[in-house]
């Protein structure tokens, strides 16, 4: 291959590039990012960069010198051309490619367009320039509601309170977290933001409609949305494959690939020299007994993006990804860690639930068999249970 394209400038491309590089590969390297930005640190975004105490907290992410990548940011990819190997941008240039790495990731899920006039300040989390323009808004005393009750919601619901403001969390959810750590986990996230002094609204159904970065009017399933001087809406991702309309990709809530992180056409067959990697991907993973699932999570994308950055260079010697995912959380000075995944659990049990003294062990199970684990305060038994996890992904 003497050209490589990475559609997407984020962390996933970033790693991919650095492994393509690592790996020997000297030819040329473009990575293409619709933000103006160099790759930065999204999970700081709602955390220290939302912290009462954040001083514009530095998110960029190192970039090897010898990367030695052509960077053409602040223009989106708005279409692909398999045939004639190019990448179409907004402007209407044509990047051609020997190798193609996706690596687009999610935007954030928006509300339905405004019908009426918009009255109330409405905010998304995805990109540092977001995490600014809330954080100029968080003034103590004012009235924030979190619509939105999974890590992000969660955490940007901790942030905002430590400015000092009343703040409202809602969730369809029996608990926070509860579709993705289990019940048992939601409800010490829960019992977390409660102690803080926030209302937790759980099983209540939201709608909302937005018009030019303000709210017209909400709703919850039984009744108002609470009156609020802002409203930050974490309604989790959609991924971002609208610039593969028409190209033959497999698109089915993110971009279908193989276990080697080979991107699949539509007919099922594997695009040659084209992989995937990040929160855009959905690949089959044996503790989800080989169902697509997406990993929307840090280590995630690093752990594929060198995965996939080496299995295009080596195309006759590709390895699947099995890496055991692990995430964490930050909540009102607690770190839940977690591992596997808990989200295809179909039974929990709960070691250890202590919340005054800050410990918590929970193992997650599908059909008798571990899939996941949680923790707080517990870092070695968390270990030992992703060790677990690995051995019983190698014995496959």
């Amino acid at each position: 291959m003497r050209r490589i394209v990475i559609v997407g400038a984020s962390l996933a491309g970033l790693h991919a590039a650095h492994t393509l590089r690592d790996e020997g590969f000297a030819g040329e390297l473009t990575l293409i990012g619709d933000e103006p930005h160099l790759p930065y640190d999204r999970p700081p975004l709602s955390k220290g960069q939302l912290a009462s105490d954040a001083r514009d907290a530095d998110v960029d992410l190192p970039v090897a010198d010898d990367v030695d990548a052509a960077w053409l940011l602040g223009t989106a990819a708005t279409g692909l051309d398999l045939a004639h190997r190019v990448v179409r941008l907004a402007d209407d240039r044509l990047i051609p490619f020997d190798g193609l790495v996706m690596a687009t990731g999610t935007s954030a899920r928006t509300p339905a367009p405004a019908q009426r006039p918009p009255l109330t300040p409405v905010f998304t989390l995805r990109t540092r320039d977001d995490a600014a323009r809330l954080r100029d808004e968080l003034l103590p005393h004012r009235h924030a509601v979190v619509v939105g009750g999974g890590f992000l919601g969660s955490e940007v619901a901790a942030s905002i309170r430590g400015h000092g403001l009343d703040v409202t969390l809602v969730t369809s959810a029996s608990q926070p977290l509860a579709r993705v750590v289990g019940a048992a986990a939601g409800s010490y996230a829960a019992a977390l933001h409660r102690e803080a002094g926030i209302t937790v609204l759980t099983g209540q159904t939201a709608t909302a409609e937005a018009s030019a970065g303000r709210l017209a009017g909400g709703s919850l399933s039984n009744g108002s949305l609470p009156a609020a001087d802002l409203v930050v809406l974490a309604l989790g991702g959609t991924p971002n494959t609208g610039w593969l309309s028409g190209s033959g990709v497999a698109v089915d809530h993110g971009v279908i690939c193989d276990p080697y992180l080979r991107v699949r056409h539509e007919d099922g067959s594997v695009l040659p020299g084209v992989v995937a990697a990040g929160d855009v991907v959905r690949l089959p993973h044996p503790l989800a007994d080989g169902r697509l699932v997406a990993l929307g999570h840090w280590s995630n994308a690093v752990d594929q993006a060198a995965t996939a950055a080496r299995n295009l260079l080596r195309s006759d010697d590709v390895h699947p990804f099995t890496s055991v995912p692990s995430f964490w959380s930050d909540l009102h000075g607690v770190t839940l860690r977690a591992v596997g995944l808990p989200s295809e659990a179909d039974d929990h049990q709960v070691a250890e639930y202590d919340l005054p003294a800050r410990k918590l062990q929970v193992t997650h199970h599908r059909d008798g068999r571990p899939v996941g684990a949680l923790s707080v305060g517990r870092n070695g038994w968390l270990a030992a249970r992703r060790r677990a996890l690995t051995d019983s992904l190698t014995s496959l």
